[in-house]
C-alpha cells in the first residue's frame, strides 16, 4: 500500500522480501528474498539504500544497532523501536512521561503473579511481552488458574528466551468502555502531525472496523489522546507513522489508558488512504526521508474502515463486480495475499457526512461482506446484471 504513495513522490521503493511470493513484491519491482533476522543478508539490502523502515516491528535490535553503527540510516531506530518490541518497556516509558497505564507488573513466577492480581483485582491479564500481536500473546487468568499448567508453561517458555529475565506483563483487565487509536507521525528534524482519533472495534482479538473520527468522543479526551501519541513519538524519538492504542474510559484521568504501541503504518489508519488529506502510507515515506510533513485534516466528515478476513470465497476478484455495482462508493483494497480462513486480506473504507455514520458502516459492512463470502447464488436478478436500456 505505500507503492503507489512512493511512485507519486517519485520515491524508489526496495524490500526485503520473505519469498518471491509475497504479496508486496508484485508491484515492488526491486524484491531480493532475504530473512530479517539474517544481519549479513540485513547489511546486503541495505547497501545503496537511503534510508531503512519497517512494516512490523520483529527485526531484532541488536541487528538494527549493528547497522547503525555501519553508517545505515535506520527509521525508526532501535531505541524508539524497542518500545513497541517490548511491551515491559513501553509501559515503563509510559510510566516515566507520566501518562495513563493500567495497573502493571512484570512478573516472573506464579508467586509474583498472585501477589499482583490481589493488588490489581482479578482477573488478570497476563502478556508475553515481544511478538504478540491481534490478540496472540494475550491470556486472560482468573485466581484459580494462575498456578495452572498453562501460566506455568508461558513462565517457562520466558525463562527460555532469556528476553526480560523471564518476566511477563501482567496487567489489569481495564474496563473500558471503547477502544481508540491516536496515530501520529514524526520527522527525524521533529515535526510531528497527529490525525483525528478514531474509535477501533475489535472481534475476537483482530481489529473489524474502525470509525474516524471517534464518534461522540469528548473534545478533551480526543486532544489528550492526541497530545499524548505526540509526547510519547516526540519523547522516545520516534520516526515514522505510530499508532497509540487506547482503552477509553470515562471519569479515569484523561478519560483514557495506553494500551499498545505500533510503531509503522497500523491497521487503524487505513481510513487514511481515502479520508485524509495525506495517507498514513504517504506520510510514513515522508517521515522517515525528513521531508516536510503533509496535512491530516478529513477530505470528509466521516470514514468507515471495514477488514475483510479469508472467508468462503477463495476468488476475491471474482466478486468484484456485485460488490462495486450495490456498493459504488466503497473504495476496496486488497493486499494480494493468499485466501485463509482468518487472515486479513484487504478492507473497504466508505466515506461520508458524519450524521450517516450508520448508513456508512453497512455499505462498508456490505461491499466487505460480498468479497469476503462471494456474489450472492442468485446474482443473475441483482441490478447490477442487468443492461441500462
Amino acid at each position: 500500500m505505500m507503492a503507489p504513495e512512493a511512485s507519486e513522490l517519485g520515491v524508489e521503493l526496495r524490500i526485503l522480501a520473505e519469498s518471491p511470493e509475497v504479496c508486496a513484491a508484485a508491484v515492488v519491482p526491486t524484491a531480493p528474498v532475504g530473512d530479517y533476522r539474517d544481519l549479513d543478508a540485513l547489511r546486503r539490502f541495505a547497501l545503496g539504500v537511503d534510508v531503512v523502515t519497517f512494516d512490523h516491528e520483529h527485526v531484532p535490535s541488536e541487528h538494527l544497532h549493528a547497522l547503525l553503527a555501519e553508517g545505515v540510516n535506520v527509521q525508526p531506530g532501535p531505541e524508539a523501536l524497542i518500545h513497541a518490541q517490548d511491551k515491559i518497556e513501553m509501559r515503563r516509558a509510559v510510566e516515566r512521561l507520566g501518562l495513563p497505564n493500567p495497573a502493571w507488573a512484570a512478573v516472573s513466577s506464579p508467586e509474583e503473579l498472585i501477589d499482583f492480581g490481589e493488588r490489581a483485582g482479578w482477573p488478570v491479564v497476563l502478556k508475553t511481552p515481544r511478538g504478540g500481536y491481534d490478540g496472540k500473546g494475550v491470556m486472560i487468568v482468573e485466581h484459580d488458574d494462575a498456578r495452572g499448567e498453562a501460566v506455568a508453561e508461558w513462565f517457562a517458555a520466558a525463562r527460555e528466551s532469556g528476553v526480560d529475565e523471564g518476566a511477563l506483563l501482567a496487567e489489569e483487565k481495564v474496563p473500558f468502555s471503547r477502544e481508540l487509536s491516536a496515530l501520529v507521525a514524526r520527522r527525524p528534524s521533529g515535526e510531528a502531525r497527529a490525525w483525528d482519533v478514531v474509535e477501533s472495534i475489535q472481534v475476537d482479538s483482530v481489529c473489524d472496523e474502525i470509525i474516524a473520527p471517534a464518534p461522540g468522543i469528548s473534545p478533551e479526551t480526543a486532544e489528550a489522546a492526541r497530545e499524548a501519541a505526540l509526547s510519547i513519538a516526540r519523547e522516545l524519538g520516534v520516526t515514522g507513522v505510530m499508532a497509540a492504542e487506547l482503552f477509553e474510559v470515562p471519569g479515569r484521568g484523561p478519560g483514557f489508558v495506553v494500551n499498545e504501541l505500533a510503531m509503522r503504518p497500523h491497521n487503524s489508519g487505513h481510513w487514511t488512504m481515502d479520508g485524509s488529506v495525506t495517507s498514513q502510507f504517504e506520510q510514513h515515506l515522508r517521515a522517515v526521508l525528513d521531508l516536510p510533513l503533509g496535512g491530516t485534516g478529513r477530505t470528509a466528515e466521516s470514514t468507515v474502515m471495514k477488514n475483510y478476513l479469508g472467508g468462503s470465497n477463495p476468488d476475491l476478484f471474482s466478486a468484484y463486480p456485485a460488490a462495486m455495482a450495490a456498493h459504488p462508493d466503497a473504495k476496496v483494497h486488497t493486499y494480494g495475499k493468499g485466501v485463509r480462513p482468518g487472515r486479513k486480506v484487504g478492507h473497504v473504507n466508505v466515506t461520508g457526512p458524519a450524521a450517516e455514520v450508520a448508513r456508512l458502516r453497512e455499505e462498508a459492512a456490505g461491499a466487505a461482506g460480498i468479497i469476503r463470502d462471494g456474489a450472492p447464488q442468485d446474482a443473475a436478478e441483482h441490478p447490477w446484471n442487468r443492461s441500462e436500456r
